[in-house]
């Protein structure tokens, strides 16, 4: 048996990018980023960032693309998919992203009005194909 979950809480660093594949089907993207506090070796406090690629499909991304905005907090459930492939030189590259299956609006949307306020959740529908 084997798990691959990951549970995200964060901000979003830009406005999701919502896309339309050839058939039709909703694909978002969006970075979220995430902070933790340490002490180095002199006692003082840093703040490390890292950043998280988001994807979604479906009702998931019409919602998220709506209602997620830069700076809004948010929660994410889902699973790692790494990627590899060649840039322009030849080089060999991997990546990792978060395929969504579970994400939760935080908080209010910058702009409150209530039409903005009205999805608290949206669960994600089961992907079925890969980006």
């Amino acid at each position: 048996m084997s798990i691959n979950k990951v549970i995200l809480l964060g901000n979003l660093g830009a406005d999701p990018e919502l896309k339309k594949t050839g058939s039709d089907k909703s694909v978002c993207t969006f970075s979220v980023a995430t902070d933790r506090s340490r002490r180095d070796e002199n006692g003082t406090t840093e703040q490390q960032t890292e950043w998280h690629n988001i994807v979604c499909f479906g009702k998931a991304a019409d919602s998220s693309a709506k209602y997620l905005k830069k700076g809004r907090q948010v929660y994410v459930e889902g699973r790692i998919q790494t990627e590899k492939w060649e840039d322009k030189s030849g080089a060999a590259r991997v990546s990792n992203k978060v395929v969504a299956n579970v994400i939760q609006f935080i908080g209010r949307a910058s702009g409150n009005t209530s039409e903005t306020d009205t999805p608290i959740s949206q669960a994600a529908e089961p992907d079925t194909d890969f980006i």
